[in-house]
């Protein structure tokens, strides 16, 4: 195909900051929420079901809601509700990657990405029988739709990145405890992830904090983000962390590539890497 559905991979693939929109606990998914969201502002919508009810039917009517506005419609990545804490758990609710898929969505964030194994079992559940996944066939004609495409090109694009360098399909990680920083290194490298944070309220809550410190300047935290951003750059993939205007110039200089944001903020991001 002539150019990126992804745009949101478009912008990584050139260096490009990415910032999105959305609650991690939830989202009104309606035909009309869909319809409302089809010209955002934002890189990619977030989606929270790891906290948030996993809503495969209101899922798919807003994602039907945005592709009755345009197509390709703009990119939606959704928490799972399952943790990468080993394969076996992975592989159980494999079939909750396979139906979200269905309904067009772009990728997904695994949340306590505690092991490889665990992330390669996500990444396997992502990939078509024909790249030796386990996704099989019946839920290309939907996707396609709202992709904008025929589903023979959705089969050949679907696919993650940049384990592919022609897919579409985008998967994050949250190396946001003890367990998955200690292997951070060996996550980050699994091929088929594309970025990662490291989930400051968790990697907290796991030091026996409630409460994320308002500064998180206590050593453990900040050695924690490190590692992870470590982690990243040495598997060449991309960071998510939280910026704010007065902190997006030390961030993005850091290597920050993604965050939560607005309008404003994105352009600013752009102003600042021109």
């Amino acid at each position: 195909m002539s150019s990126r559905i992804n745009g949101t991979i478009a912008r990584l693939a050139n260096d490009q900051p990415v910032f999105y929109t959305g609650s991690h606990t939830g989202a009104e998914l309606t035909f009309e929420a869909g319809m409302a969201m089809a010209e955002t502002w934002a890189d990619y919508i977030n989606i929270g079901m790891e906290h948030g009810p996993l809503d495969i039917p209101g899922l798919n009517r807003f994602m039907q809601g945005m592709a009755s506005v345009r197509t390709p419609t703009p990119i939606v990545l959704v928490e799972l509700p399952f943790e990468g804490r080993n394969p076996d758990l992975v592989r159980a609710n494999a079939w909750q990657v396979r139906q979200l898929l269905a309904t067009g969505v772009h990728g997904f964030l695994l949340c306590h990405a505690e092991r490889p194994e665990a992330v390669a079992a996500v990444v396997e559940a992502m990939r078509y029988t024909f790249r030796d996944g386990t996704r099989g066939s019946g839920g290309q004609a939907a996707a396609a739709a709202v992709w904008g495409t025929t589903p023979g090109q959705y089969l050949e694009c679907a696919d993650p990145w940049p384990l592919n360098p022609d897919g579409e399909l985008l998967l994050g990680l949250k190396i946001e405890n003890r367990q998955a920083l200690e292997n951070a290194f060996e996550t980050a490298q699994v091929p088929g992830v594309a970025f990662a944070e490291w989930g400051p309220a968790d990697m907290a809550m796991s030091y026996g904090f409630r409460e994320v410190p308002s500064d998180l300047g206590r050593p453990e935290l900040v050695a924690a983000r490190q590692r992870v951003l470590d982690a990243c750059k040495a598997a060449g993939i991309f960071f998510l962390d939280s910026c704010t205007e007065e902190t997006l110039a030390g961030k993005l200089a850091e290597g920050v590539r993604i965050s939560h944001g607005t309008e404003r903020l994105k352009a600013l991001a752009k102003k600042l890497m021109a």
